[in-house]
């Protein structure tokens, strides 16, 4: 599998100047070749290939006076800006033919040189690389100093420059990397994820959400408040804006370690990990929206997949629709919705539950159900209700004994089903999950 691995770089002020005309460059064969797209499309001529892309606007153009500095800079970071394009047009297209899956995407639009990020990638033609000193070649660029907070474990094949909204430079490495399984352990975790508690596990456990972006909230205050002083377009409102995306970069760098070192604890402790498929850009839409973006639950799912993936480990994640808190964990009954407000129940056959504790361990169940262990048998979670317009049975209390999973076993006797007939039932038989 491939990752990245992202470096702090220090340039100097030569090679920011130089940085930064790789980026406008590369800014500017993005738009030129978007806005040849357009054109075309607009005078219904034939959709413009990438080959004709790259001689019109690279080739071509820098043997006009127009263009000519485009060849200052590194011609792989102009090739990549194309490939950027491509990839664009082609998620576009997949997006409304109904092949890509998810949210819709949008077509590309132009790149503004305002942008509060800035890329430019380098690729193996590109002939950059690792000196023995530890600086970072790259062509007509320099040799850029790195700090090297770990080593790579294979040679990498491309390299992206990326500078962010704080003036902070990184160079995100791609590296292709082999599994390393971890040794087998017996549990098995389900995860429900909240605001209040930023994950209750189903063993019991909650941890409970840092909220970093409300901790910084009154020095986040305090300097758009400083902002707001300063007279648009002067050096002051400039430094002002640098320092509030200093203290936005403090807060994502905060929230990213420390999501880091709670999905690697959990995949090393767990040998299967399931969780809610949440629609996160939905919630993103209510008044909850500030507390759902400072809990970053999709950056930390996306953790736990790609490290079990990695580390040997297996992930499901369940239907968002699945409900996990109106289901009894011990009998399967289904008790209806609740407010959130109420964080703790009794179900009518005694069992108290803590309602995310008891969501955790459904989702735990649920992931069992929907996926095989190690051995190839299915393991059933605790049964569910059907509708009320079904037919059903329920368990005489002299006739019927509680198996694994929580799962009534009947092992014969008479039952009332809903219609208020007596059936009697022989054999032994299962209650299987319905949906409500």
């Amino acid at each position: 599998m491939q990752l990245r691995y992202n470096f702090r770089v220090y340039p100097t002020p030569g090679q920011q100047t130089r940085f930064a005309r790789a980026f406008g460059c590369a800014r500017v064969v993005f738009n030129d070749a978007l806005r040849a797209r357009q054109i075309a499309w607009e005078q219904g001529l034939p959709y413009v290939s990438d080959g004709e892309l790259s001689k019109r606007i690279i080739t071509a153009a820098k043997k006009t006076e127009a263009r000519a500095w485009l060849g200052e800079v590194s011609a792989v970071v102009l090739q990549q800006a194309l490939a950027d394009l491509n990839t664009a047009y082609r998620n576009f297209f997949a997006s409304v033919s109904g092949q890509r899956k998810g949210r819709k995407v949008a077509r590309p639009r132009f790149r503004s040189r305002k942008d509060n990020r800035q890329a430019i990638r380098f690729t193996k033609n590109a002939s950059f690389r690792v000196l023995d000193n530890g600086r970072l070649r790259l062509p007509k660029i320099g040799d850029v100093q790195v700090r090297w907070s770990r080593t790579l474990p294979a040679d990498p094949s491309s390299v992206t420059i990326v500078k962010d909204a704080a003036g902070r430079y990184f160079a995100s490495f791609v590296v292709q990397v082999t599994n390393e399984p971890l040794p087998p352990v017996e549990p098995e975790v389900g995860i429900d994820l909240g605001l209040t508690h930023f994950a209750v596990l189903s063993d019991g456990r909650k941890v409970t959400a840092p909220r970093f972006l409300r901790r910084a909230g009154r020095k986040l205050k305090r300097l758009q408040q400083a902002i707001s002083r300063k007279q648009r377009g002067s050096n002051n409102r400039k430094k002002a804006v640098m320092k509030v995306a200093r203290a936005h970069a403090r807060v994502a760098d905060s929230r990213r370690d420390w999501q880091h070192k709670l999905s690697t604890a959990i995949i090393r402790d767990n040998q299967a990990v399931y969780v809610e498929d949440l629609c996160v850009a939905g919630l993103g839409r209510t008044r909850l929206a500030k507390s759902v973006h400072d809990a970053g639950w999709a950056s930390f799912i996306a953790m736990l997949e790609y490290k079990a993936a990695r580390y040997g480990r297996t992930f499901a994640r369940i239907d968002r629709f699945t409900p996990t808190s109106q289901t009894c964990s011990m009998c399967g009954r289904l008790d209806g919705p609740k407010p959130l407000n109420v964080r703790s129940w009794t179900c009518l056959c005694g069992a108290v539950h803590d309602r995310d504790v008891n969501a955790a361990i459904n989702v735990l169940a649920q992931g069992r159900w929907d996926n095989s262990n190690d051995r190839g048998a299915q393991v059933r979670p605790a049964s569910m209700p059907a509708q009320r317009s079904e037919a059903v049975t329920r368990p005489h209390a002299a006739c019927s004994t509680r198996g694994a999973e929580g799962i009534f076993v009947f092992q014969g006797g008479e039952d009332v089903n809903s219609t208020g007939v007596t059936t009697t039932t022989t054999g032994t038989t299962s209650a299987r999950p319905v949906s409500p």
